[in-house]
């Protein structure tokens, strides 16, 4: 019998079951973290999964959440005296400037307890910590994660949750109603890809035909407009952007032309009114534009993904269709993501400590 091809979909199709087996998990594989003021070192997908993260752990959580590039902290940002925990995140836990982030701050400081949160429980990130969580996504051997993207942005939202537990800041019933709430919106993970393909499906001639992809949002959705950029950038490979609605009309829209395409975010958030409006005025310079929505839409334009969460939880969902669409866009363009290029990209630029294990 063949194998069947391992693709990016292949592990975006595991989204649905695997975070679904982390939250059945919960109380057994979730500890709650001390401190009351974190700072999360990551880059890439990683740091993208922490900005989708945080605004759902400061608003349920009493602690404060800063988020940094490790390799610009280490050489040019003061650590913060009230600082009293500090999270490596790395997937494939071999990110050089993470790994020497961390060593850095241990020489700065005994007190700082320092934290990895990786799926590798054997790389070089678990030797400079003091605690390890493991993020239990599972193997992922195409270089651009996705299903391990997901569950870095729920555990992330769980230790917020377990933490806010333990420290009596919500009630047992406010922690069982978070679960629940996770767990029925992760039951809908395989019709959002569903839904999406279908829209790709019925808009691909536009969607592989853009100079420029640009995805716009507000407040909390601002970790999935950072990733669909670095995820389109990585498979797509024609300029991409993400931004909050802000910066977007402080300069960036002076570029906007007939040849763009703009995804809008919507997510219930209470300057969504902003967003609509801006919708509204770029339609007049944008052939395309396309709106992925929390809320049901009959509209041809959105993805509606029609779920009953909040603005704060939004991010682990708004990401799947962008997901979806880099891996069908980029293969309509004749990218072959099986074949890997610039191998020796990590290594001559010391940004993993190994080569990764993908095919």
């Amino acid at each position: 019998m063949t194998e069947k091809k391992i693709t990016m979909m292949t592990y975006i199709r595991e989204e649905q079951s695997v975070l679904g087996e982390i939250v059945r998990n919960y109380r057994e594989n979730t500890k709650p973290i001390r401190g009351t003021e974190w700072l999360i070192l990551a880059t890439g997908s990683s740091i993208n999964a922490a900005y989708s993260a945080k605004y759902y752990i400061e608003s349920i959580c009493d602690v404060y959440i800063s988020i940094e590039e490790p390799f610009k902290f280490e050489y040019y940002e003061k650590l913060r005296p009230t600082v009293d925990v500090v999270i490596g995140v790395s997937q494939s836990g071999e990110s050089t400037s993470t790994i020497e982030a961390l060593k850095h701050i241990r020489n700065e400081s005994s007190d700082i307890h320092l934290m990895a949160l990786t799926n590798n429980m054997n790389s070089e990130i678990v030797k400079v910590v003091d605690e390890v969580i493991e993020m239990q996504s599972g193997e992922e051997k195409i270089g651009y994660v996705t299903k391990g993207f997901s569950v870095t942005i729920l555990k992330l939202m769980l230790l917020g949750l377990r933490t806010a537990a333990e420290k009596n800041q919500i009630t047992v019933e406010k922690e069982n109603k978070e679960l629940l709430d996770f767990s029925s919106a992760i039951k809908s993970i395989d019709n959002i890809i569903n839904k999406t393909e279908i829209f790709f499906n019925e808009w691909r001639t536009e969607l592989v035909k853009a100079s420029r992809y640009t995805t716009l949002c507000c407040g909390s959705a601002i970790g999935t407009a950072f990733e669909m950029q670095t995820k389109f950038s990585e498979t797509v490979r024609i300029p991409s952007q993400g931004m909050d609605i802000e910066v977007f009309m402080h300069g960036p829209y002076f570029e906007v032309n007939k040849g763009h395409q703009l995804f809008y975010i919507e997510t219930n958030s209470p300057v969504n009114d902003r967003l609509l409006r801006l919708k509204e005025y770029e339609k007049k310079y944008v052939n395309n534009y396309f709106t992925i929505t929390l809320n049901e839409s009959t509209d041809k334009r959105t993805i509606g993904l029609n779920l009953n969460v909040d603005e704060f939880k939004a991010p682990l969902f708004t990401i799947i269709p962008f997901q979806v669409l880099a891996h069908h866009i980029a293969e309509d363009l004749g990218n072959d993501l099986a074949k890997r290029i610039f191998t020796d990209f990590g290594v001559e630029m010391r940004s993993k400590t190994k080569p990764g294990d993908y095919i």
